[in-house]
Protein backbone atom coordinates (compact mmCIF):
# COMPACT_ATOMS: atom_id res chain seq x y z
CA UNK A 1 0.00 0.00 0.00
CA UNK A 2 3.25 2.75 0.96
CA UNK A 3 4.24 1.35 -2.68
CA UNK A 4 0.67 2.77 -4.66
CA UNK A 5 0.68 6.10 -2.44
CA UNK A 6 4.42 6.98 -3.04
CA UNK A 7 3.59 5.75 -7.18
CA UNK A 8 -0.01 7.53 -7.48
CA UNK A 9 1.27 11.24 -6.46
CA UNK A 10 4.11 10.85 -9.27
CA UNK A 11 1.65 9.44 -11.50
CA UNK A 12 -0.76 12.11 -11.17
CA UNK A 13 1.97 14.78 -11.73
CA UNK A 14 2.95 13.69 -14.75
CA UNK A 15 -0.51 13.13 -16.36
CA UNK A 16 -1.04 16.93 -15.29
CA UNK A 17 2.39 17.72 -16.99
CA UNK A 18 1.76 16.02 -19.95
CA UNK A 19 -1.76 17.55 -20.50
CA UNK A 20 -0.42 21.06 -19.49
CA UNK A 21 2.58 20.67 -22.50
CA UNK A 22 0.15 19.38 -25.01
CA UNK A 23 -2.42 22.22 -24.34
CA UNK A 24 -0.05 24.48 -24.58
CA UNK A 25 1.49 23.17 -28.20
CA UNK A 26 -2.51 22.93 -29.52
CA UNK A 27 -2.94 26.70 -28.17
CA UNK A 28 -0.03 28.15 -29.42
CA UNK A 29 -0.61 26.87 -33.05
CA UNK A 30 -4.42 28.21 -33.04
CA UNK A 31 -5.03 30.74 -35.65
CA UNK A 32 -1.68 30.88 -37.69
CA UNK A 33 -2.37 28.93 -40.44
CA UNK A 34 -0.10 29.65 -43.21
CA UNK A 35 -2.00 30.63 -45.52
CA UNK A 36 -1.97 32.75 -48.93
CA UNK A 37 -1.81 36.58 -48.00
CA UNK A 38 -1.44 37.79 -51.96
CA UNK A 39 0.11 37.06 -54.86
CA UNK A 40 3.46 38.86 -56.43
CA UNK A 41 3.77 38.96 -60.59
CA UNK A 42 7.45 39.38 -61.66
CA UNK A 43 9.58 39.16 -64.52
CA UNK A 44 13.05 38.35 -65.14
CA UNK A 45 12.79 40.63 -68.29
CA UNK A 46 12.38 44.22 -66.49
CA UNK A 47 15.42 46.56 -67.20
CA UNK A 48 16.78 49.01 -64.75
CA UNK A 49 13.88 51.61 -64.32
CA UNK A 50 11.22 48.73 -63.55
CA UNK A 51 9.46 48.59 -67.06
CA UNK A 52 8.26 45.56 -68.98
CA UNK A 53 8.68 45.85 -72.54
CA UNK A 54 9.08 43.13 -75.49
CA UNK A 55 11.86 44.73 -77.56
CA UNK A 56 11.39 43.41 -80.86
CA UNK A 57 9.33 40.51 -82.87
CA UNK A 58 9.63 37.62 -81.01
CA UNK A 59 11.23 38.82 -78.23
CA UNK A 60 10.32 37.10 -74.82
CA UNK A 61 9.42 38.50 -71.05
CA UNK A 62 9.34 35.35 -68.75
CA UNK A 63 6.77 36.38 -65.76
CA UNK A 64 6.29 34.78 -62.61
CA UNK A 65 3.81 34.33 -59.99
CA UNK A 66 4.68 33.35 -56.23
CA UNK A 67 2.14 33.06 -53.82
CA UNK A 68 3.38 35.18 -50.78
CA UNK A 69 2.10 33.42 -47.25
CA UNK A 70 1.27 35.25 -44.60
CA UNK A 71 4.78 33.48 -42.68
CA UNK A 72 6.74 35.56 -45.61
CA UNK A 73 7.52 32.22 -47.54
CA UNK A 74 6.82 32.31 -51.17
CA UNK A 75 6.29 29.31 -53.56
CA UNK A 76 6.29 29.54 -57.59
CA UNK A 77 3.06 29.16 -58.57
CA UNK A 78 3.47 30.38 -62.69
CA UNK A 79 2.32 26.39 -63.93
CA UNK A 80 -0.87 26.82 -62.20
CA UNK A 81 -2.19 30.83 -62.94
CA UNK A 82 -4.11 32.23 -65.39
CA UNK A 83 -3.63 35.18 -67.10
CA UNK A 84 -5.88 38.27 -67.76
CA UNK A 85 -4.43 40.85 -69.99
CA UNK A 86 -6.29 44.23 -71.18
CA UNK A 87 -5.08 46.74 -73.93
CA UNK A 88 -4.39 49.99 -72.27
CA UNK A 89 -4.69 52.88 -75.13
CA UNK A 90 -2.81 53.09 -77.82
CA UNK A 91 0.28 52.64 -80.26
CA UNK A 92 2.51 55.71 -80.80
CA UNK A 93 0.22 56.84 -84.11
CA UNK A 94 -2.91 57.00 -81.57
CA UNK A 95 -4.77 53.71 -82.91
CA UNK A 96 -5.84 51.38 -80.18
CA UNK A 97 -3.77 48.37 -79.83
CA UNK A 98 -4.54 44.90 -81.08
CA UNK A 99 -6.71 42.89 -78.45
CA UNK A 100 -4.69 40.15 -76.26
CA UNK A 101 -4.90 37.06 -77.99
CA UNK A 102 -2.73 34.32 -79.94
CA UNK A 103 -1.69 36.48 -82.57
CA UNK A 104 -0.44 39.70 -80.44
CA UNK A 105 1.25 38.93 -77.47
CA UNK A 106 0.70 35.54 -75.90
CA UNK A 107 1.77 34.26 -72.52
CA UNK A 108 1.96 30.17 -72.26
CA UNK A 109 1.49 28.17 -69.35
CA UNK A 110 5.11 28.81 -67.92
CA UNK A 111 4.27 32.39 -68.11
CA UNK A 112 6.70 33.37 -71.13
CA UNK A 113 5.10 36.04 -72.99
CA UNK A 114 6.15 36.24 -76.82
CA UNK A 115 5.82 39.63 -79.14
CA UNK A 116 4.43 38.27 -82.35
CA UNK A 117 2.72 41.90 -83.65
CA UNK A 118 4.29 44.22 -85.23
CA UNK A 119 3.51 47.44 -82.49
CA UNK A 120 5.60 50.29 -80.75
CA UNK A 121 3.58 51.46 -77.28
CA UNK A 122 6.11 54.01 -76.48
CA UNK A 123 7.24 57.75 -77.47
CA UNK A 124 10.82 59.84 -77.37
CA UNK A 125 9.49 62.42 -74.32
CA UNK A 126 10.37 65.61 -75.80
CA UNK A 127 12.54 67.91 -74.61
CA UNK A 128 12.16 71.19 -74.69
CA UNK A 129 16.30 71.89 -74.58
CA UNK A 130 17.21 70.24 -77.63
CA UNK A 131 16.51 70.38 -81.57
CA UNK A 132 14.96 68.60 -82.46
CA UNK A 133 13.03 68.53 -79.45
CA UNK A 134 13.86 64.46 -78.30
CA UNK A 135 16.52 63.52 -76.21
CA UNK A 136 19.71 61.38 -77.42
CA UNK A 137 19.66 58.72 -75.77
CA UNK A 138 15.65 58.79 -75.41
CA UNK A 139 13.27 58.94 -72.46
CA UNK A 140 11.30 56.64 -72.90
CA UNK A 141 7.33 57.28 -71.71
CA UNK A 142 4.28 54.56 -72.49
CA UNK A 143 1.72 55.50 -75.02
CA UNK A 144 0.12 51.94 -74.15
CA UNK A 145 0.79 49.18 -73.01
CA UNK A 146 -0.89 45.67 -72.06
CA UNK A 147 -2.39 45.12 -68.67
CA UNK A 148 -1.36 42.04 -67.44
CA UNK A 149 -2.58 40.15 -63.97
CA UNK A 150 -2.56 36.34 -62.85
CA UNK A 151 -4.89 35.04 -60.78
CA UNK A 152 -4.74 31.79 -58.63
CA UNK A 153 -7.08 30.23 -56.05
CA UNK A 154 -9.41 32.84 -56.14
CA UNK A 155 -6.21 35.66 -56.08
CA UNK A 156 -4.94 38.21 -58.64
CA UNK A 157 -1.76 39.61 -58.34
CA UNK A 158 -0.89 43.63 -59.12
CA UNK A 159 -1.28 44.46 -62.73
CA UNK A 160 1.76 45.08 -64.17
CA UNK A 161 2.00 47.15 -67.86
CA UNK A 162 3.80 45.16 -70.14
CA UNK A 163 4.80 47.52 -73.81
CA UNK A 164 5.76 46.50 -76.62
CA UNK A 165 8.33 48.09 -79.13
CA UNK A 166 8.46 45.69 -82.27
CA UNK A 167 8.72 48.22 -84.98
CA UNK A 168 10.95 51.72 -85.78
CA UNK A 169 10.02 54.68 -83.71
CA UNK A 170 8.50 57.64 -85.42
CA UNK A 171 9.79 60.13 -83.38
CA UNK A 172 13.07 59.11 -81.74
CA UNK A 173 16.54 59.76 -83.35
CA UNK A 174 18.07 56.62 -82.64
CA UNK A 175 15.00 55.11 -84.41
CA UNK A 176 14.51 52.05 -82.18
CA UNK A 177 11.46 51.70 -79.96
CA UNK A 178 11.34 51.27 -76.25
CA UNK A 179 14.34 50.58 -73.50
CA UNK A 180 15.96 47.67 -74.13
Amino acid sequence: MSFLRRILPVKRTLVLATLLVATLILSTSCGTSDSIKSLLLTSTGTNNSGTYNLPGVDATLQLKVFAVYHSGKQIDVTNDSTWSVMPMCCDQSGNDLPPYGPLTVPINKTGLMTDIVLLCTWTDAPDSTKTPPFANPPIWEYTGYYQTTASYRGFTSQPVGIGVGSVASNVSPIGGCGPS
